[in-house]
């Protein structure tokens, strides 16, 4: 089963006078377990086609679909309740609760999802030792680097276990070396749970992880290409 499915998604925005189309038919189809890079220069359309697979912004026309479902004309409701069991989310500028420790961070999405508190704290410390945080469970945000900061983020996308991990320029914040690691991290988690990444970047350091790169242009798709057959 595919675990995203898009059919001729368009999105236009109005800038000033113009408008824009940041996505111009766009269909695609990305199987499970697969790791998938979306590549653009600015305004190219490919953070507009990560959050269209994400329930953050619906399309004008076309239909999603993930996991078989189709998303885009759910209600506010239940895309939210899709995003939390569903569809894990990693941003650019990380989205931490700064008062609370990376522990509690990460327990978060859990005790929404009506978790109880004993197997919270087991599931969070398995998984901060899992991206390798074990022994900073209690530090905050501010007192973590940029790249540790990235991996409470991720450990937190994770907590659910969630089939599809959506990723927006993980890595724009990170130094090369923190960046590597971080694609290491998501690679294993691709390998080891067969969890689907799908990510939004510019960084081609990035792009030499996914097992297949898409390149888009003014909203449209202009290449695909499998670059495990390389």
């Amino acid at each position: 089963m595919s675990a995203v499915r898009c059919v001729n998604l368009c999105k236009t925005y109005r800038q000033g006078d113009q408008d824009i189309k940041a996505l111009d038919h766009v269909s695609i189809e990305i199987d499970e377990g697969d790791f998938v890079c979306l590549s653009a220069p600015s305004g190219g359309g490919k953070t507009t086609l990560l959050n269209a697979i994400g329930g953050l912004d619906i399309p004008d026309s076309g239909e999603v679909y993930v996991a078989g479902g189709r998303i885009d004309n759910l209600s506010k409701g239940e895309l939210a309740d899709l995003r939390l069991k569903q569809i894990g989310f990693v941003f650019q500028a990380y989205n931490l609760i700064p008062v609370l420790t990376a522990r509690e961070n990460v327990e978060f999405v859990m005790q929404v999802q009506g978790v109880p508190s004993a197997e919270r704290r087991d599931k969070s410390n398995a998984i901060l030792k899992e991206v390798g945080l074990e022994g900073l469970e209690t530090r905050r945000p501010g007192e973590m680097s940029g790249g540790q900061q990235q991996r409470v983020a991720v450990a937190r996308a994770i907590a659910s276990r969630p089939a599809l991990v959506l990723a927006d320029e993980p890595t724009a914040n990170l130094d090369s070396k923190t960046a590597d690691e971080l694609m290491e991290l998501f690679t294993q988690l691709n390998k080891h749970h067969n969890t689907t990444f799908v990510i939004a970047t510019h960084d081609q350091r990035v792009m030499t992880y996914a097992g297949r790169l898409i390149r888009m242009l003014d909203g449209r798709i202009v290449d695909d290409i499998d670059q495990r057959a390389a």
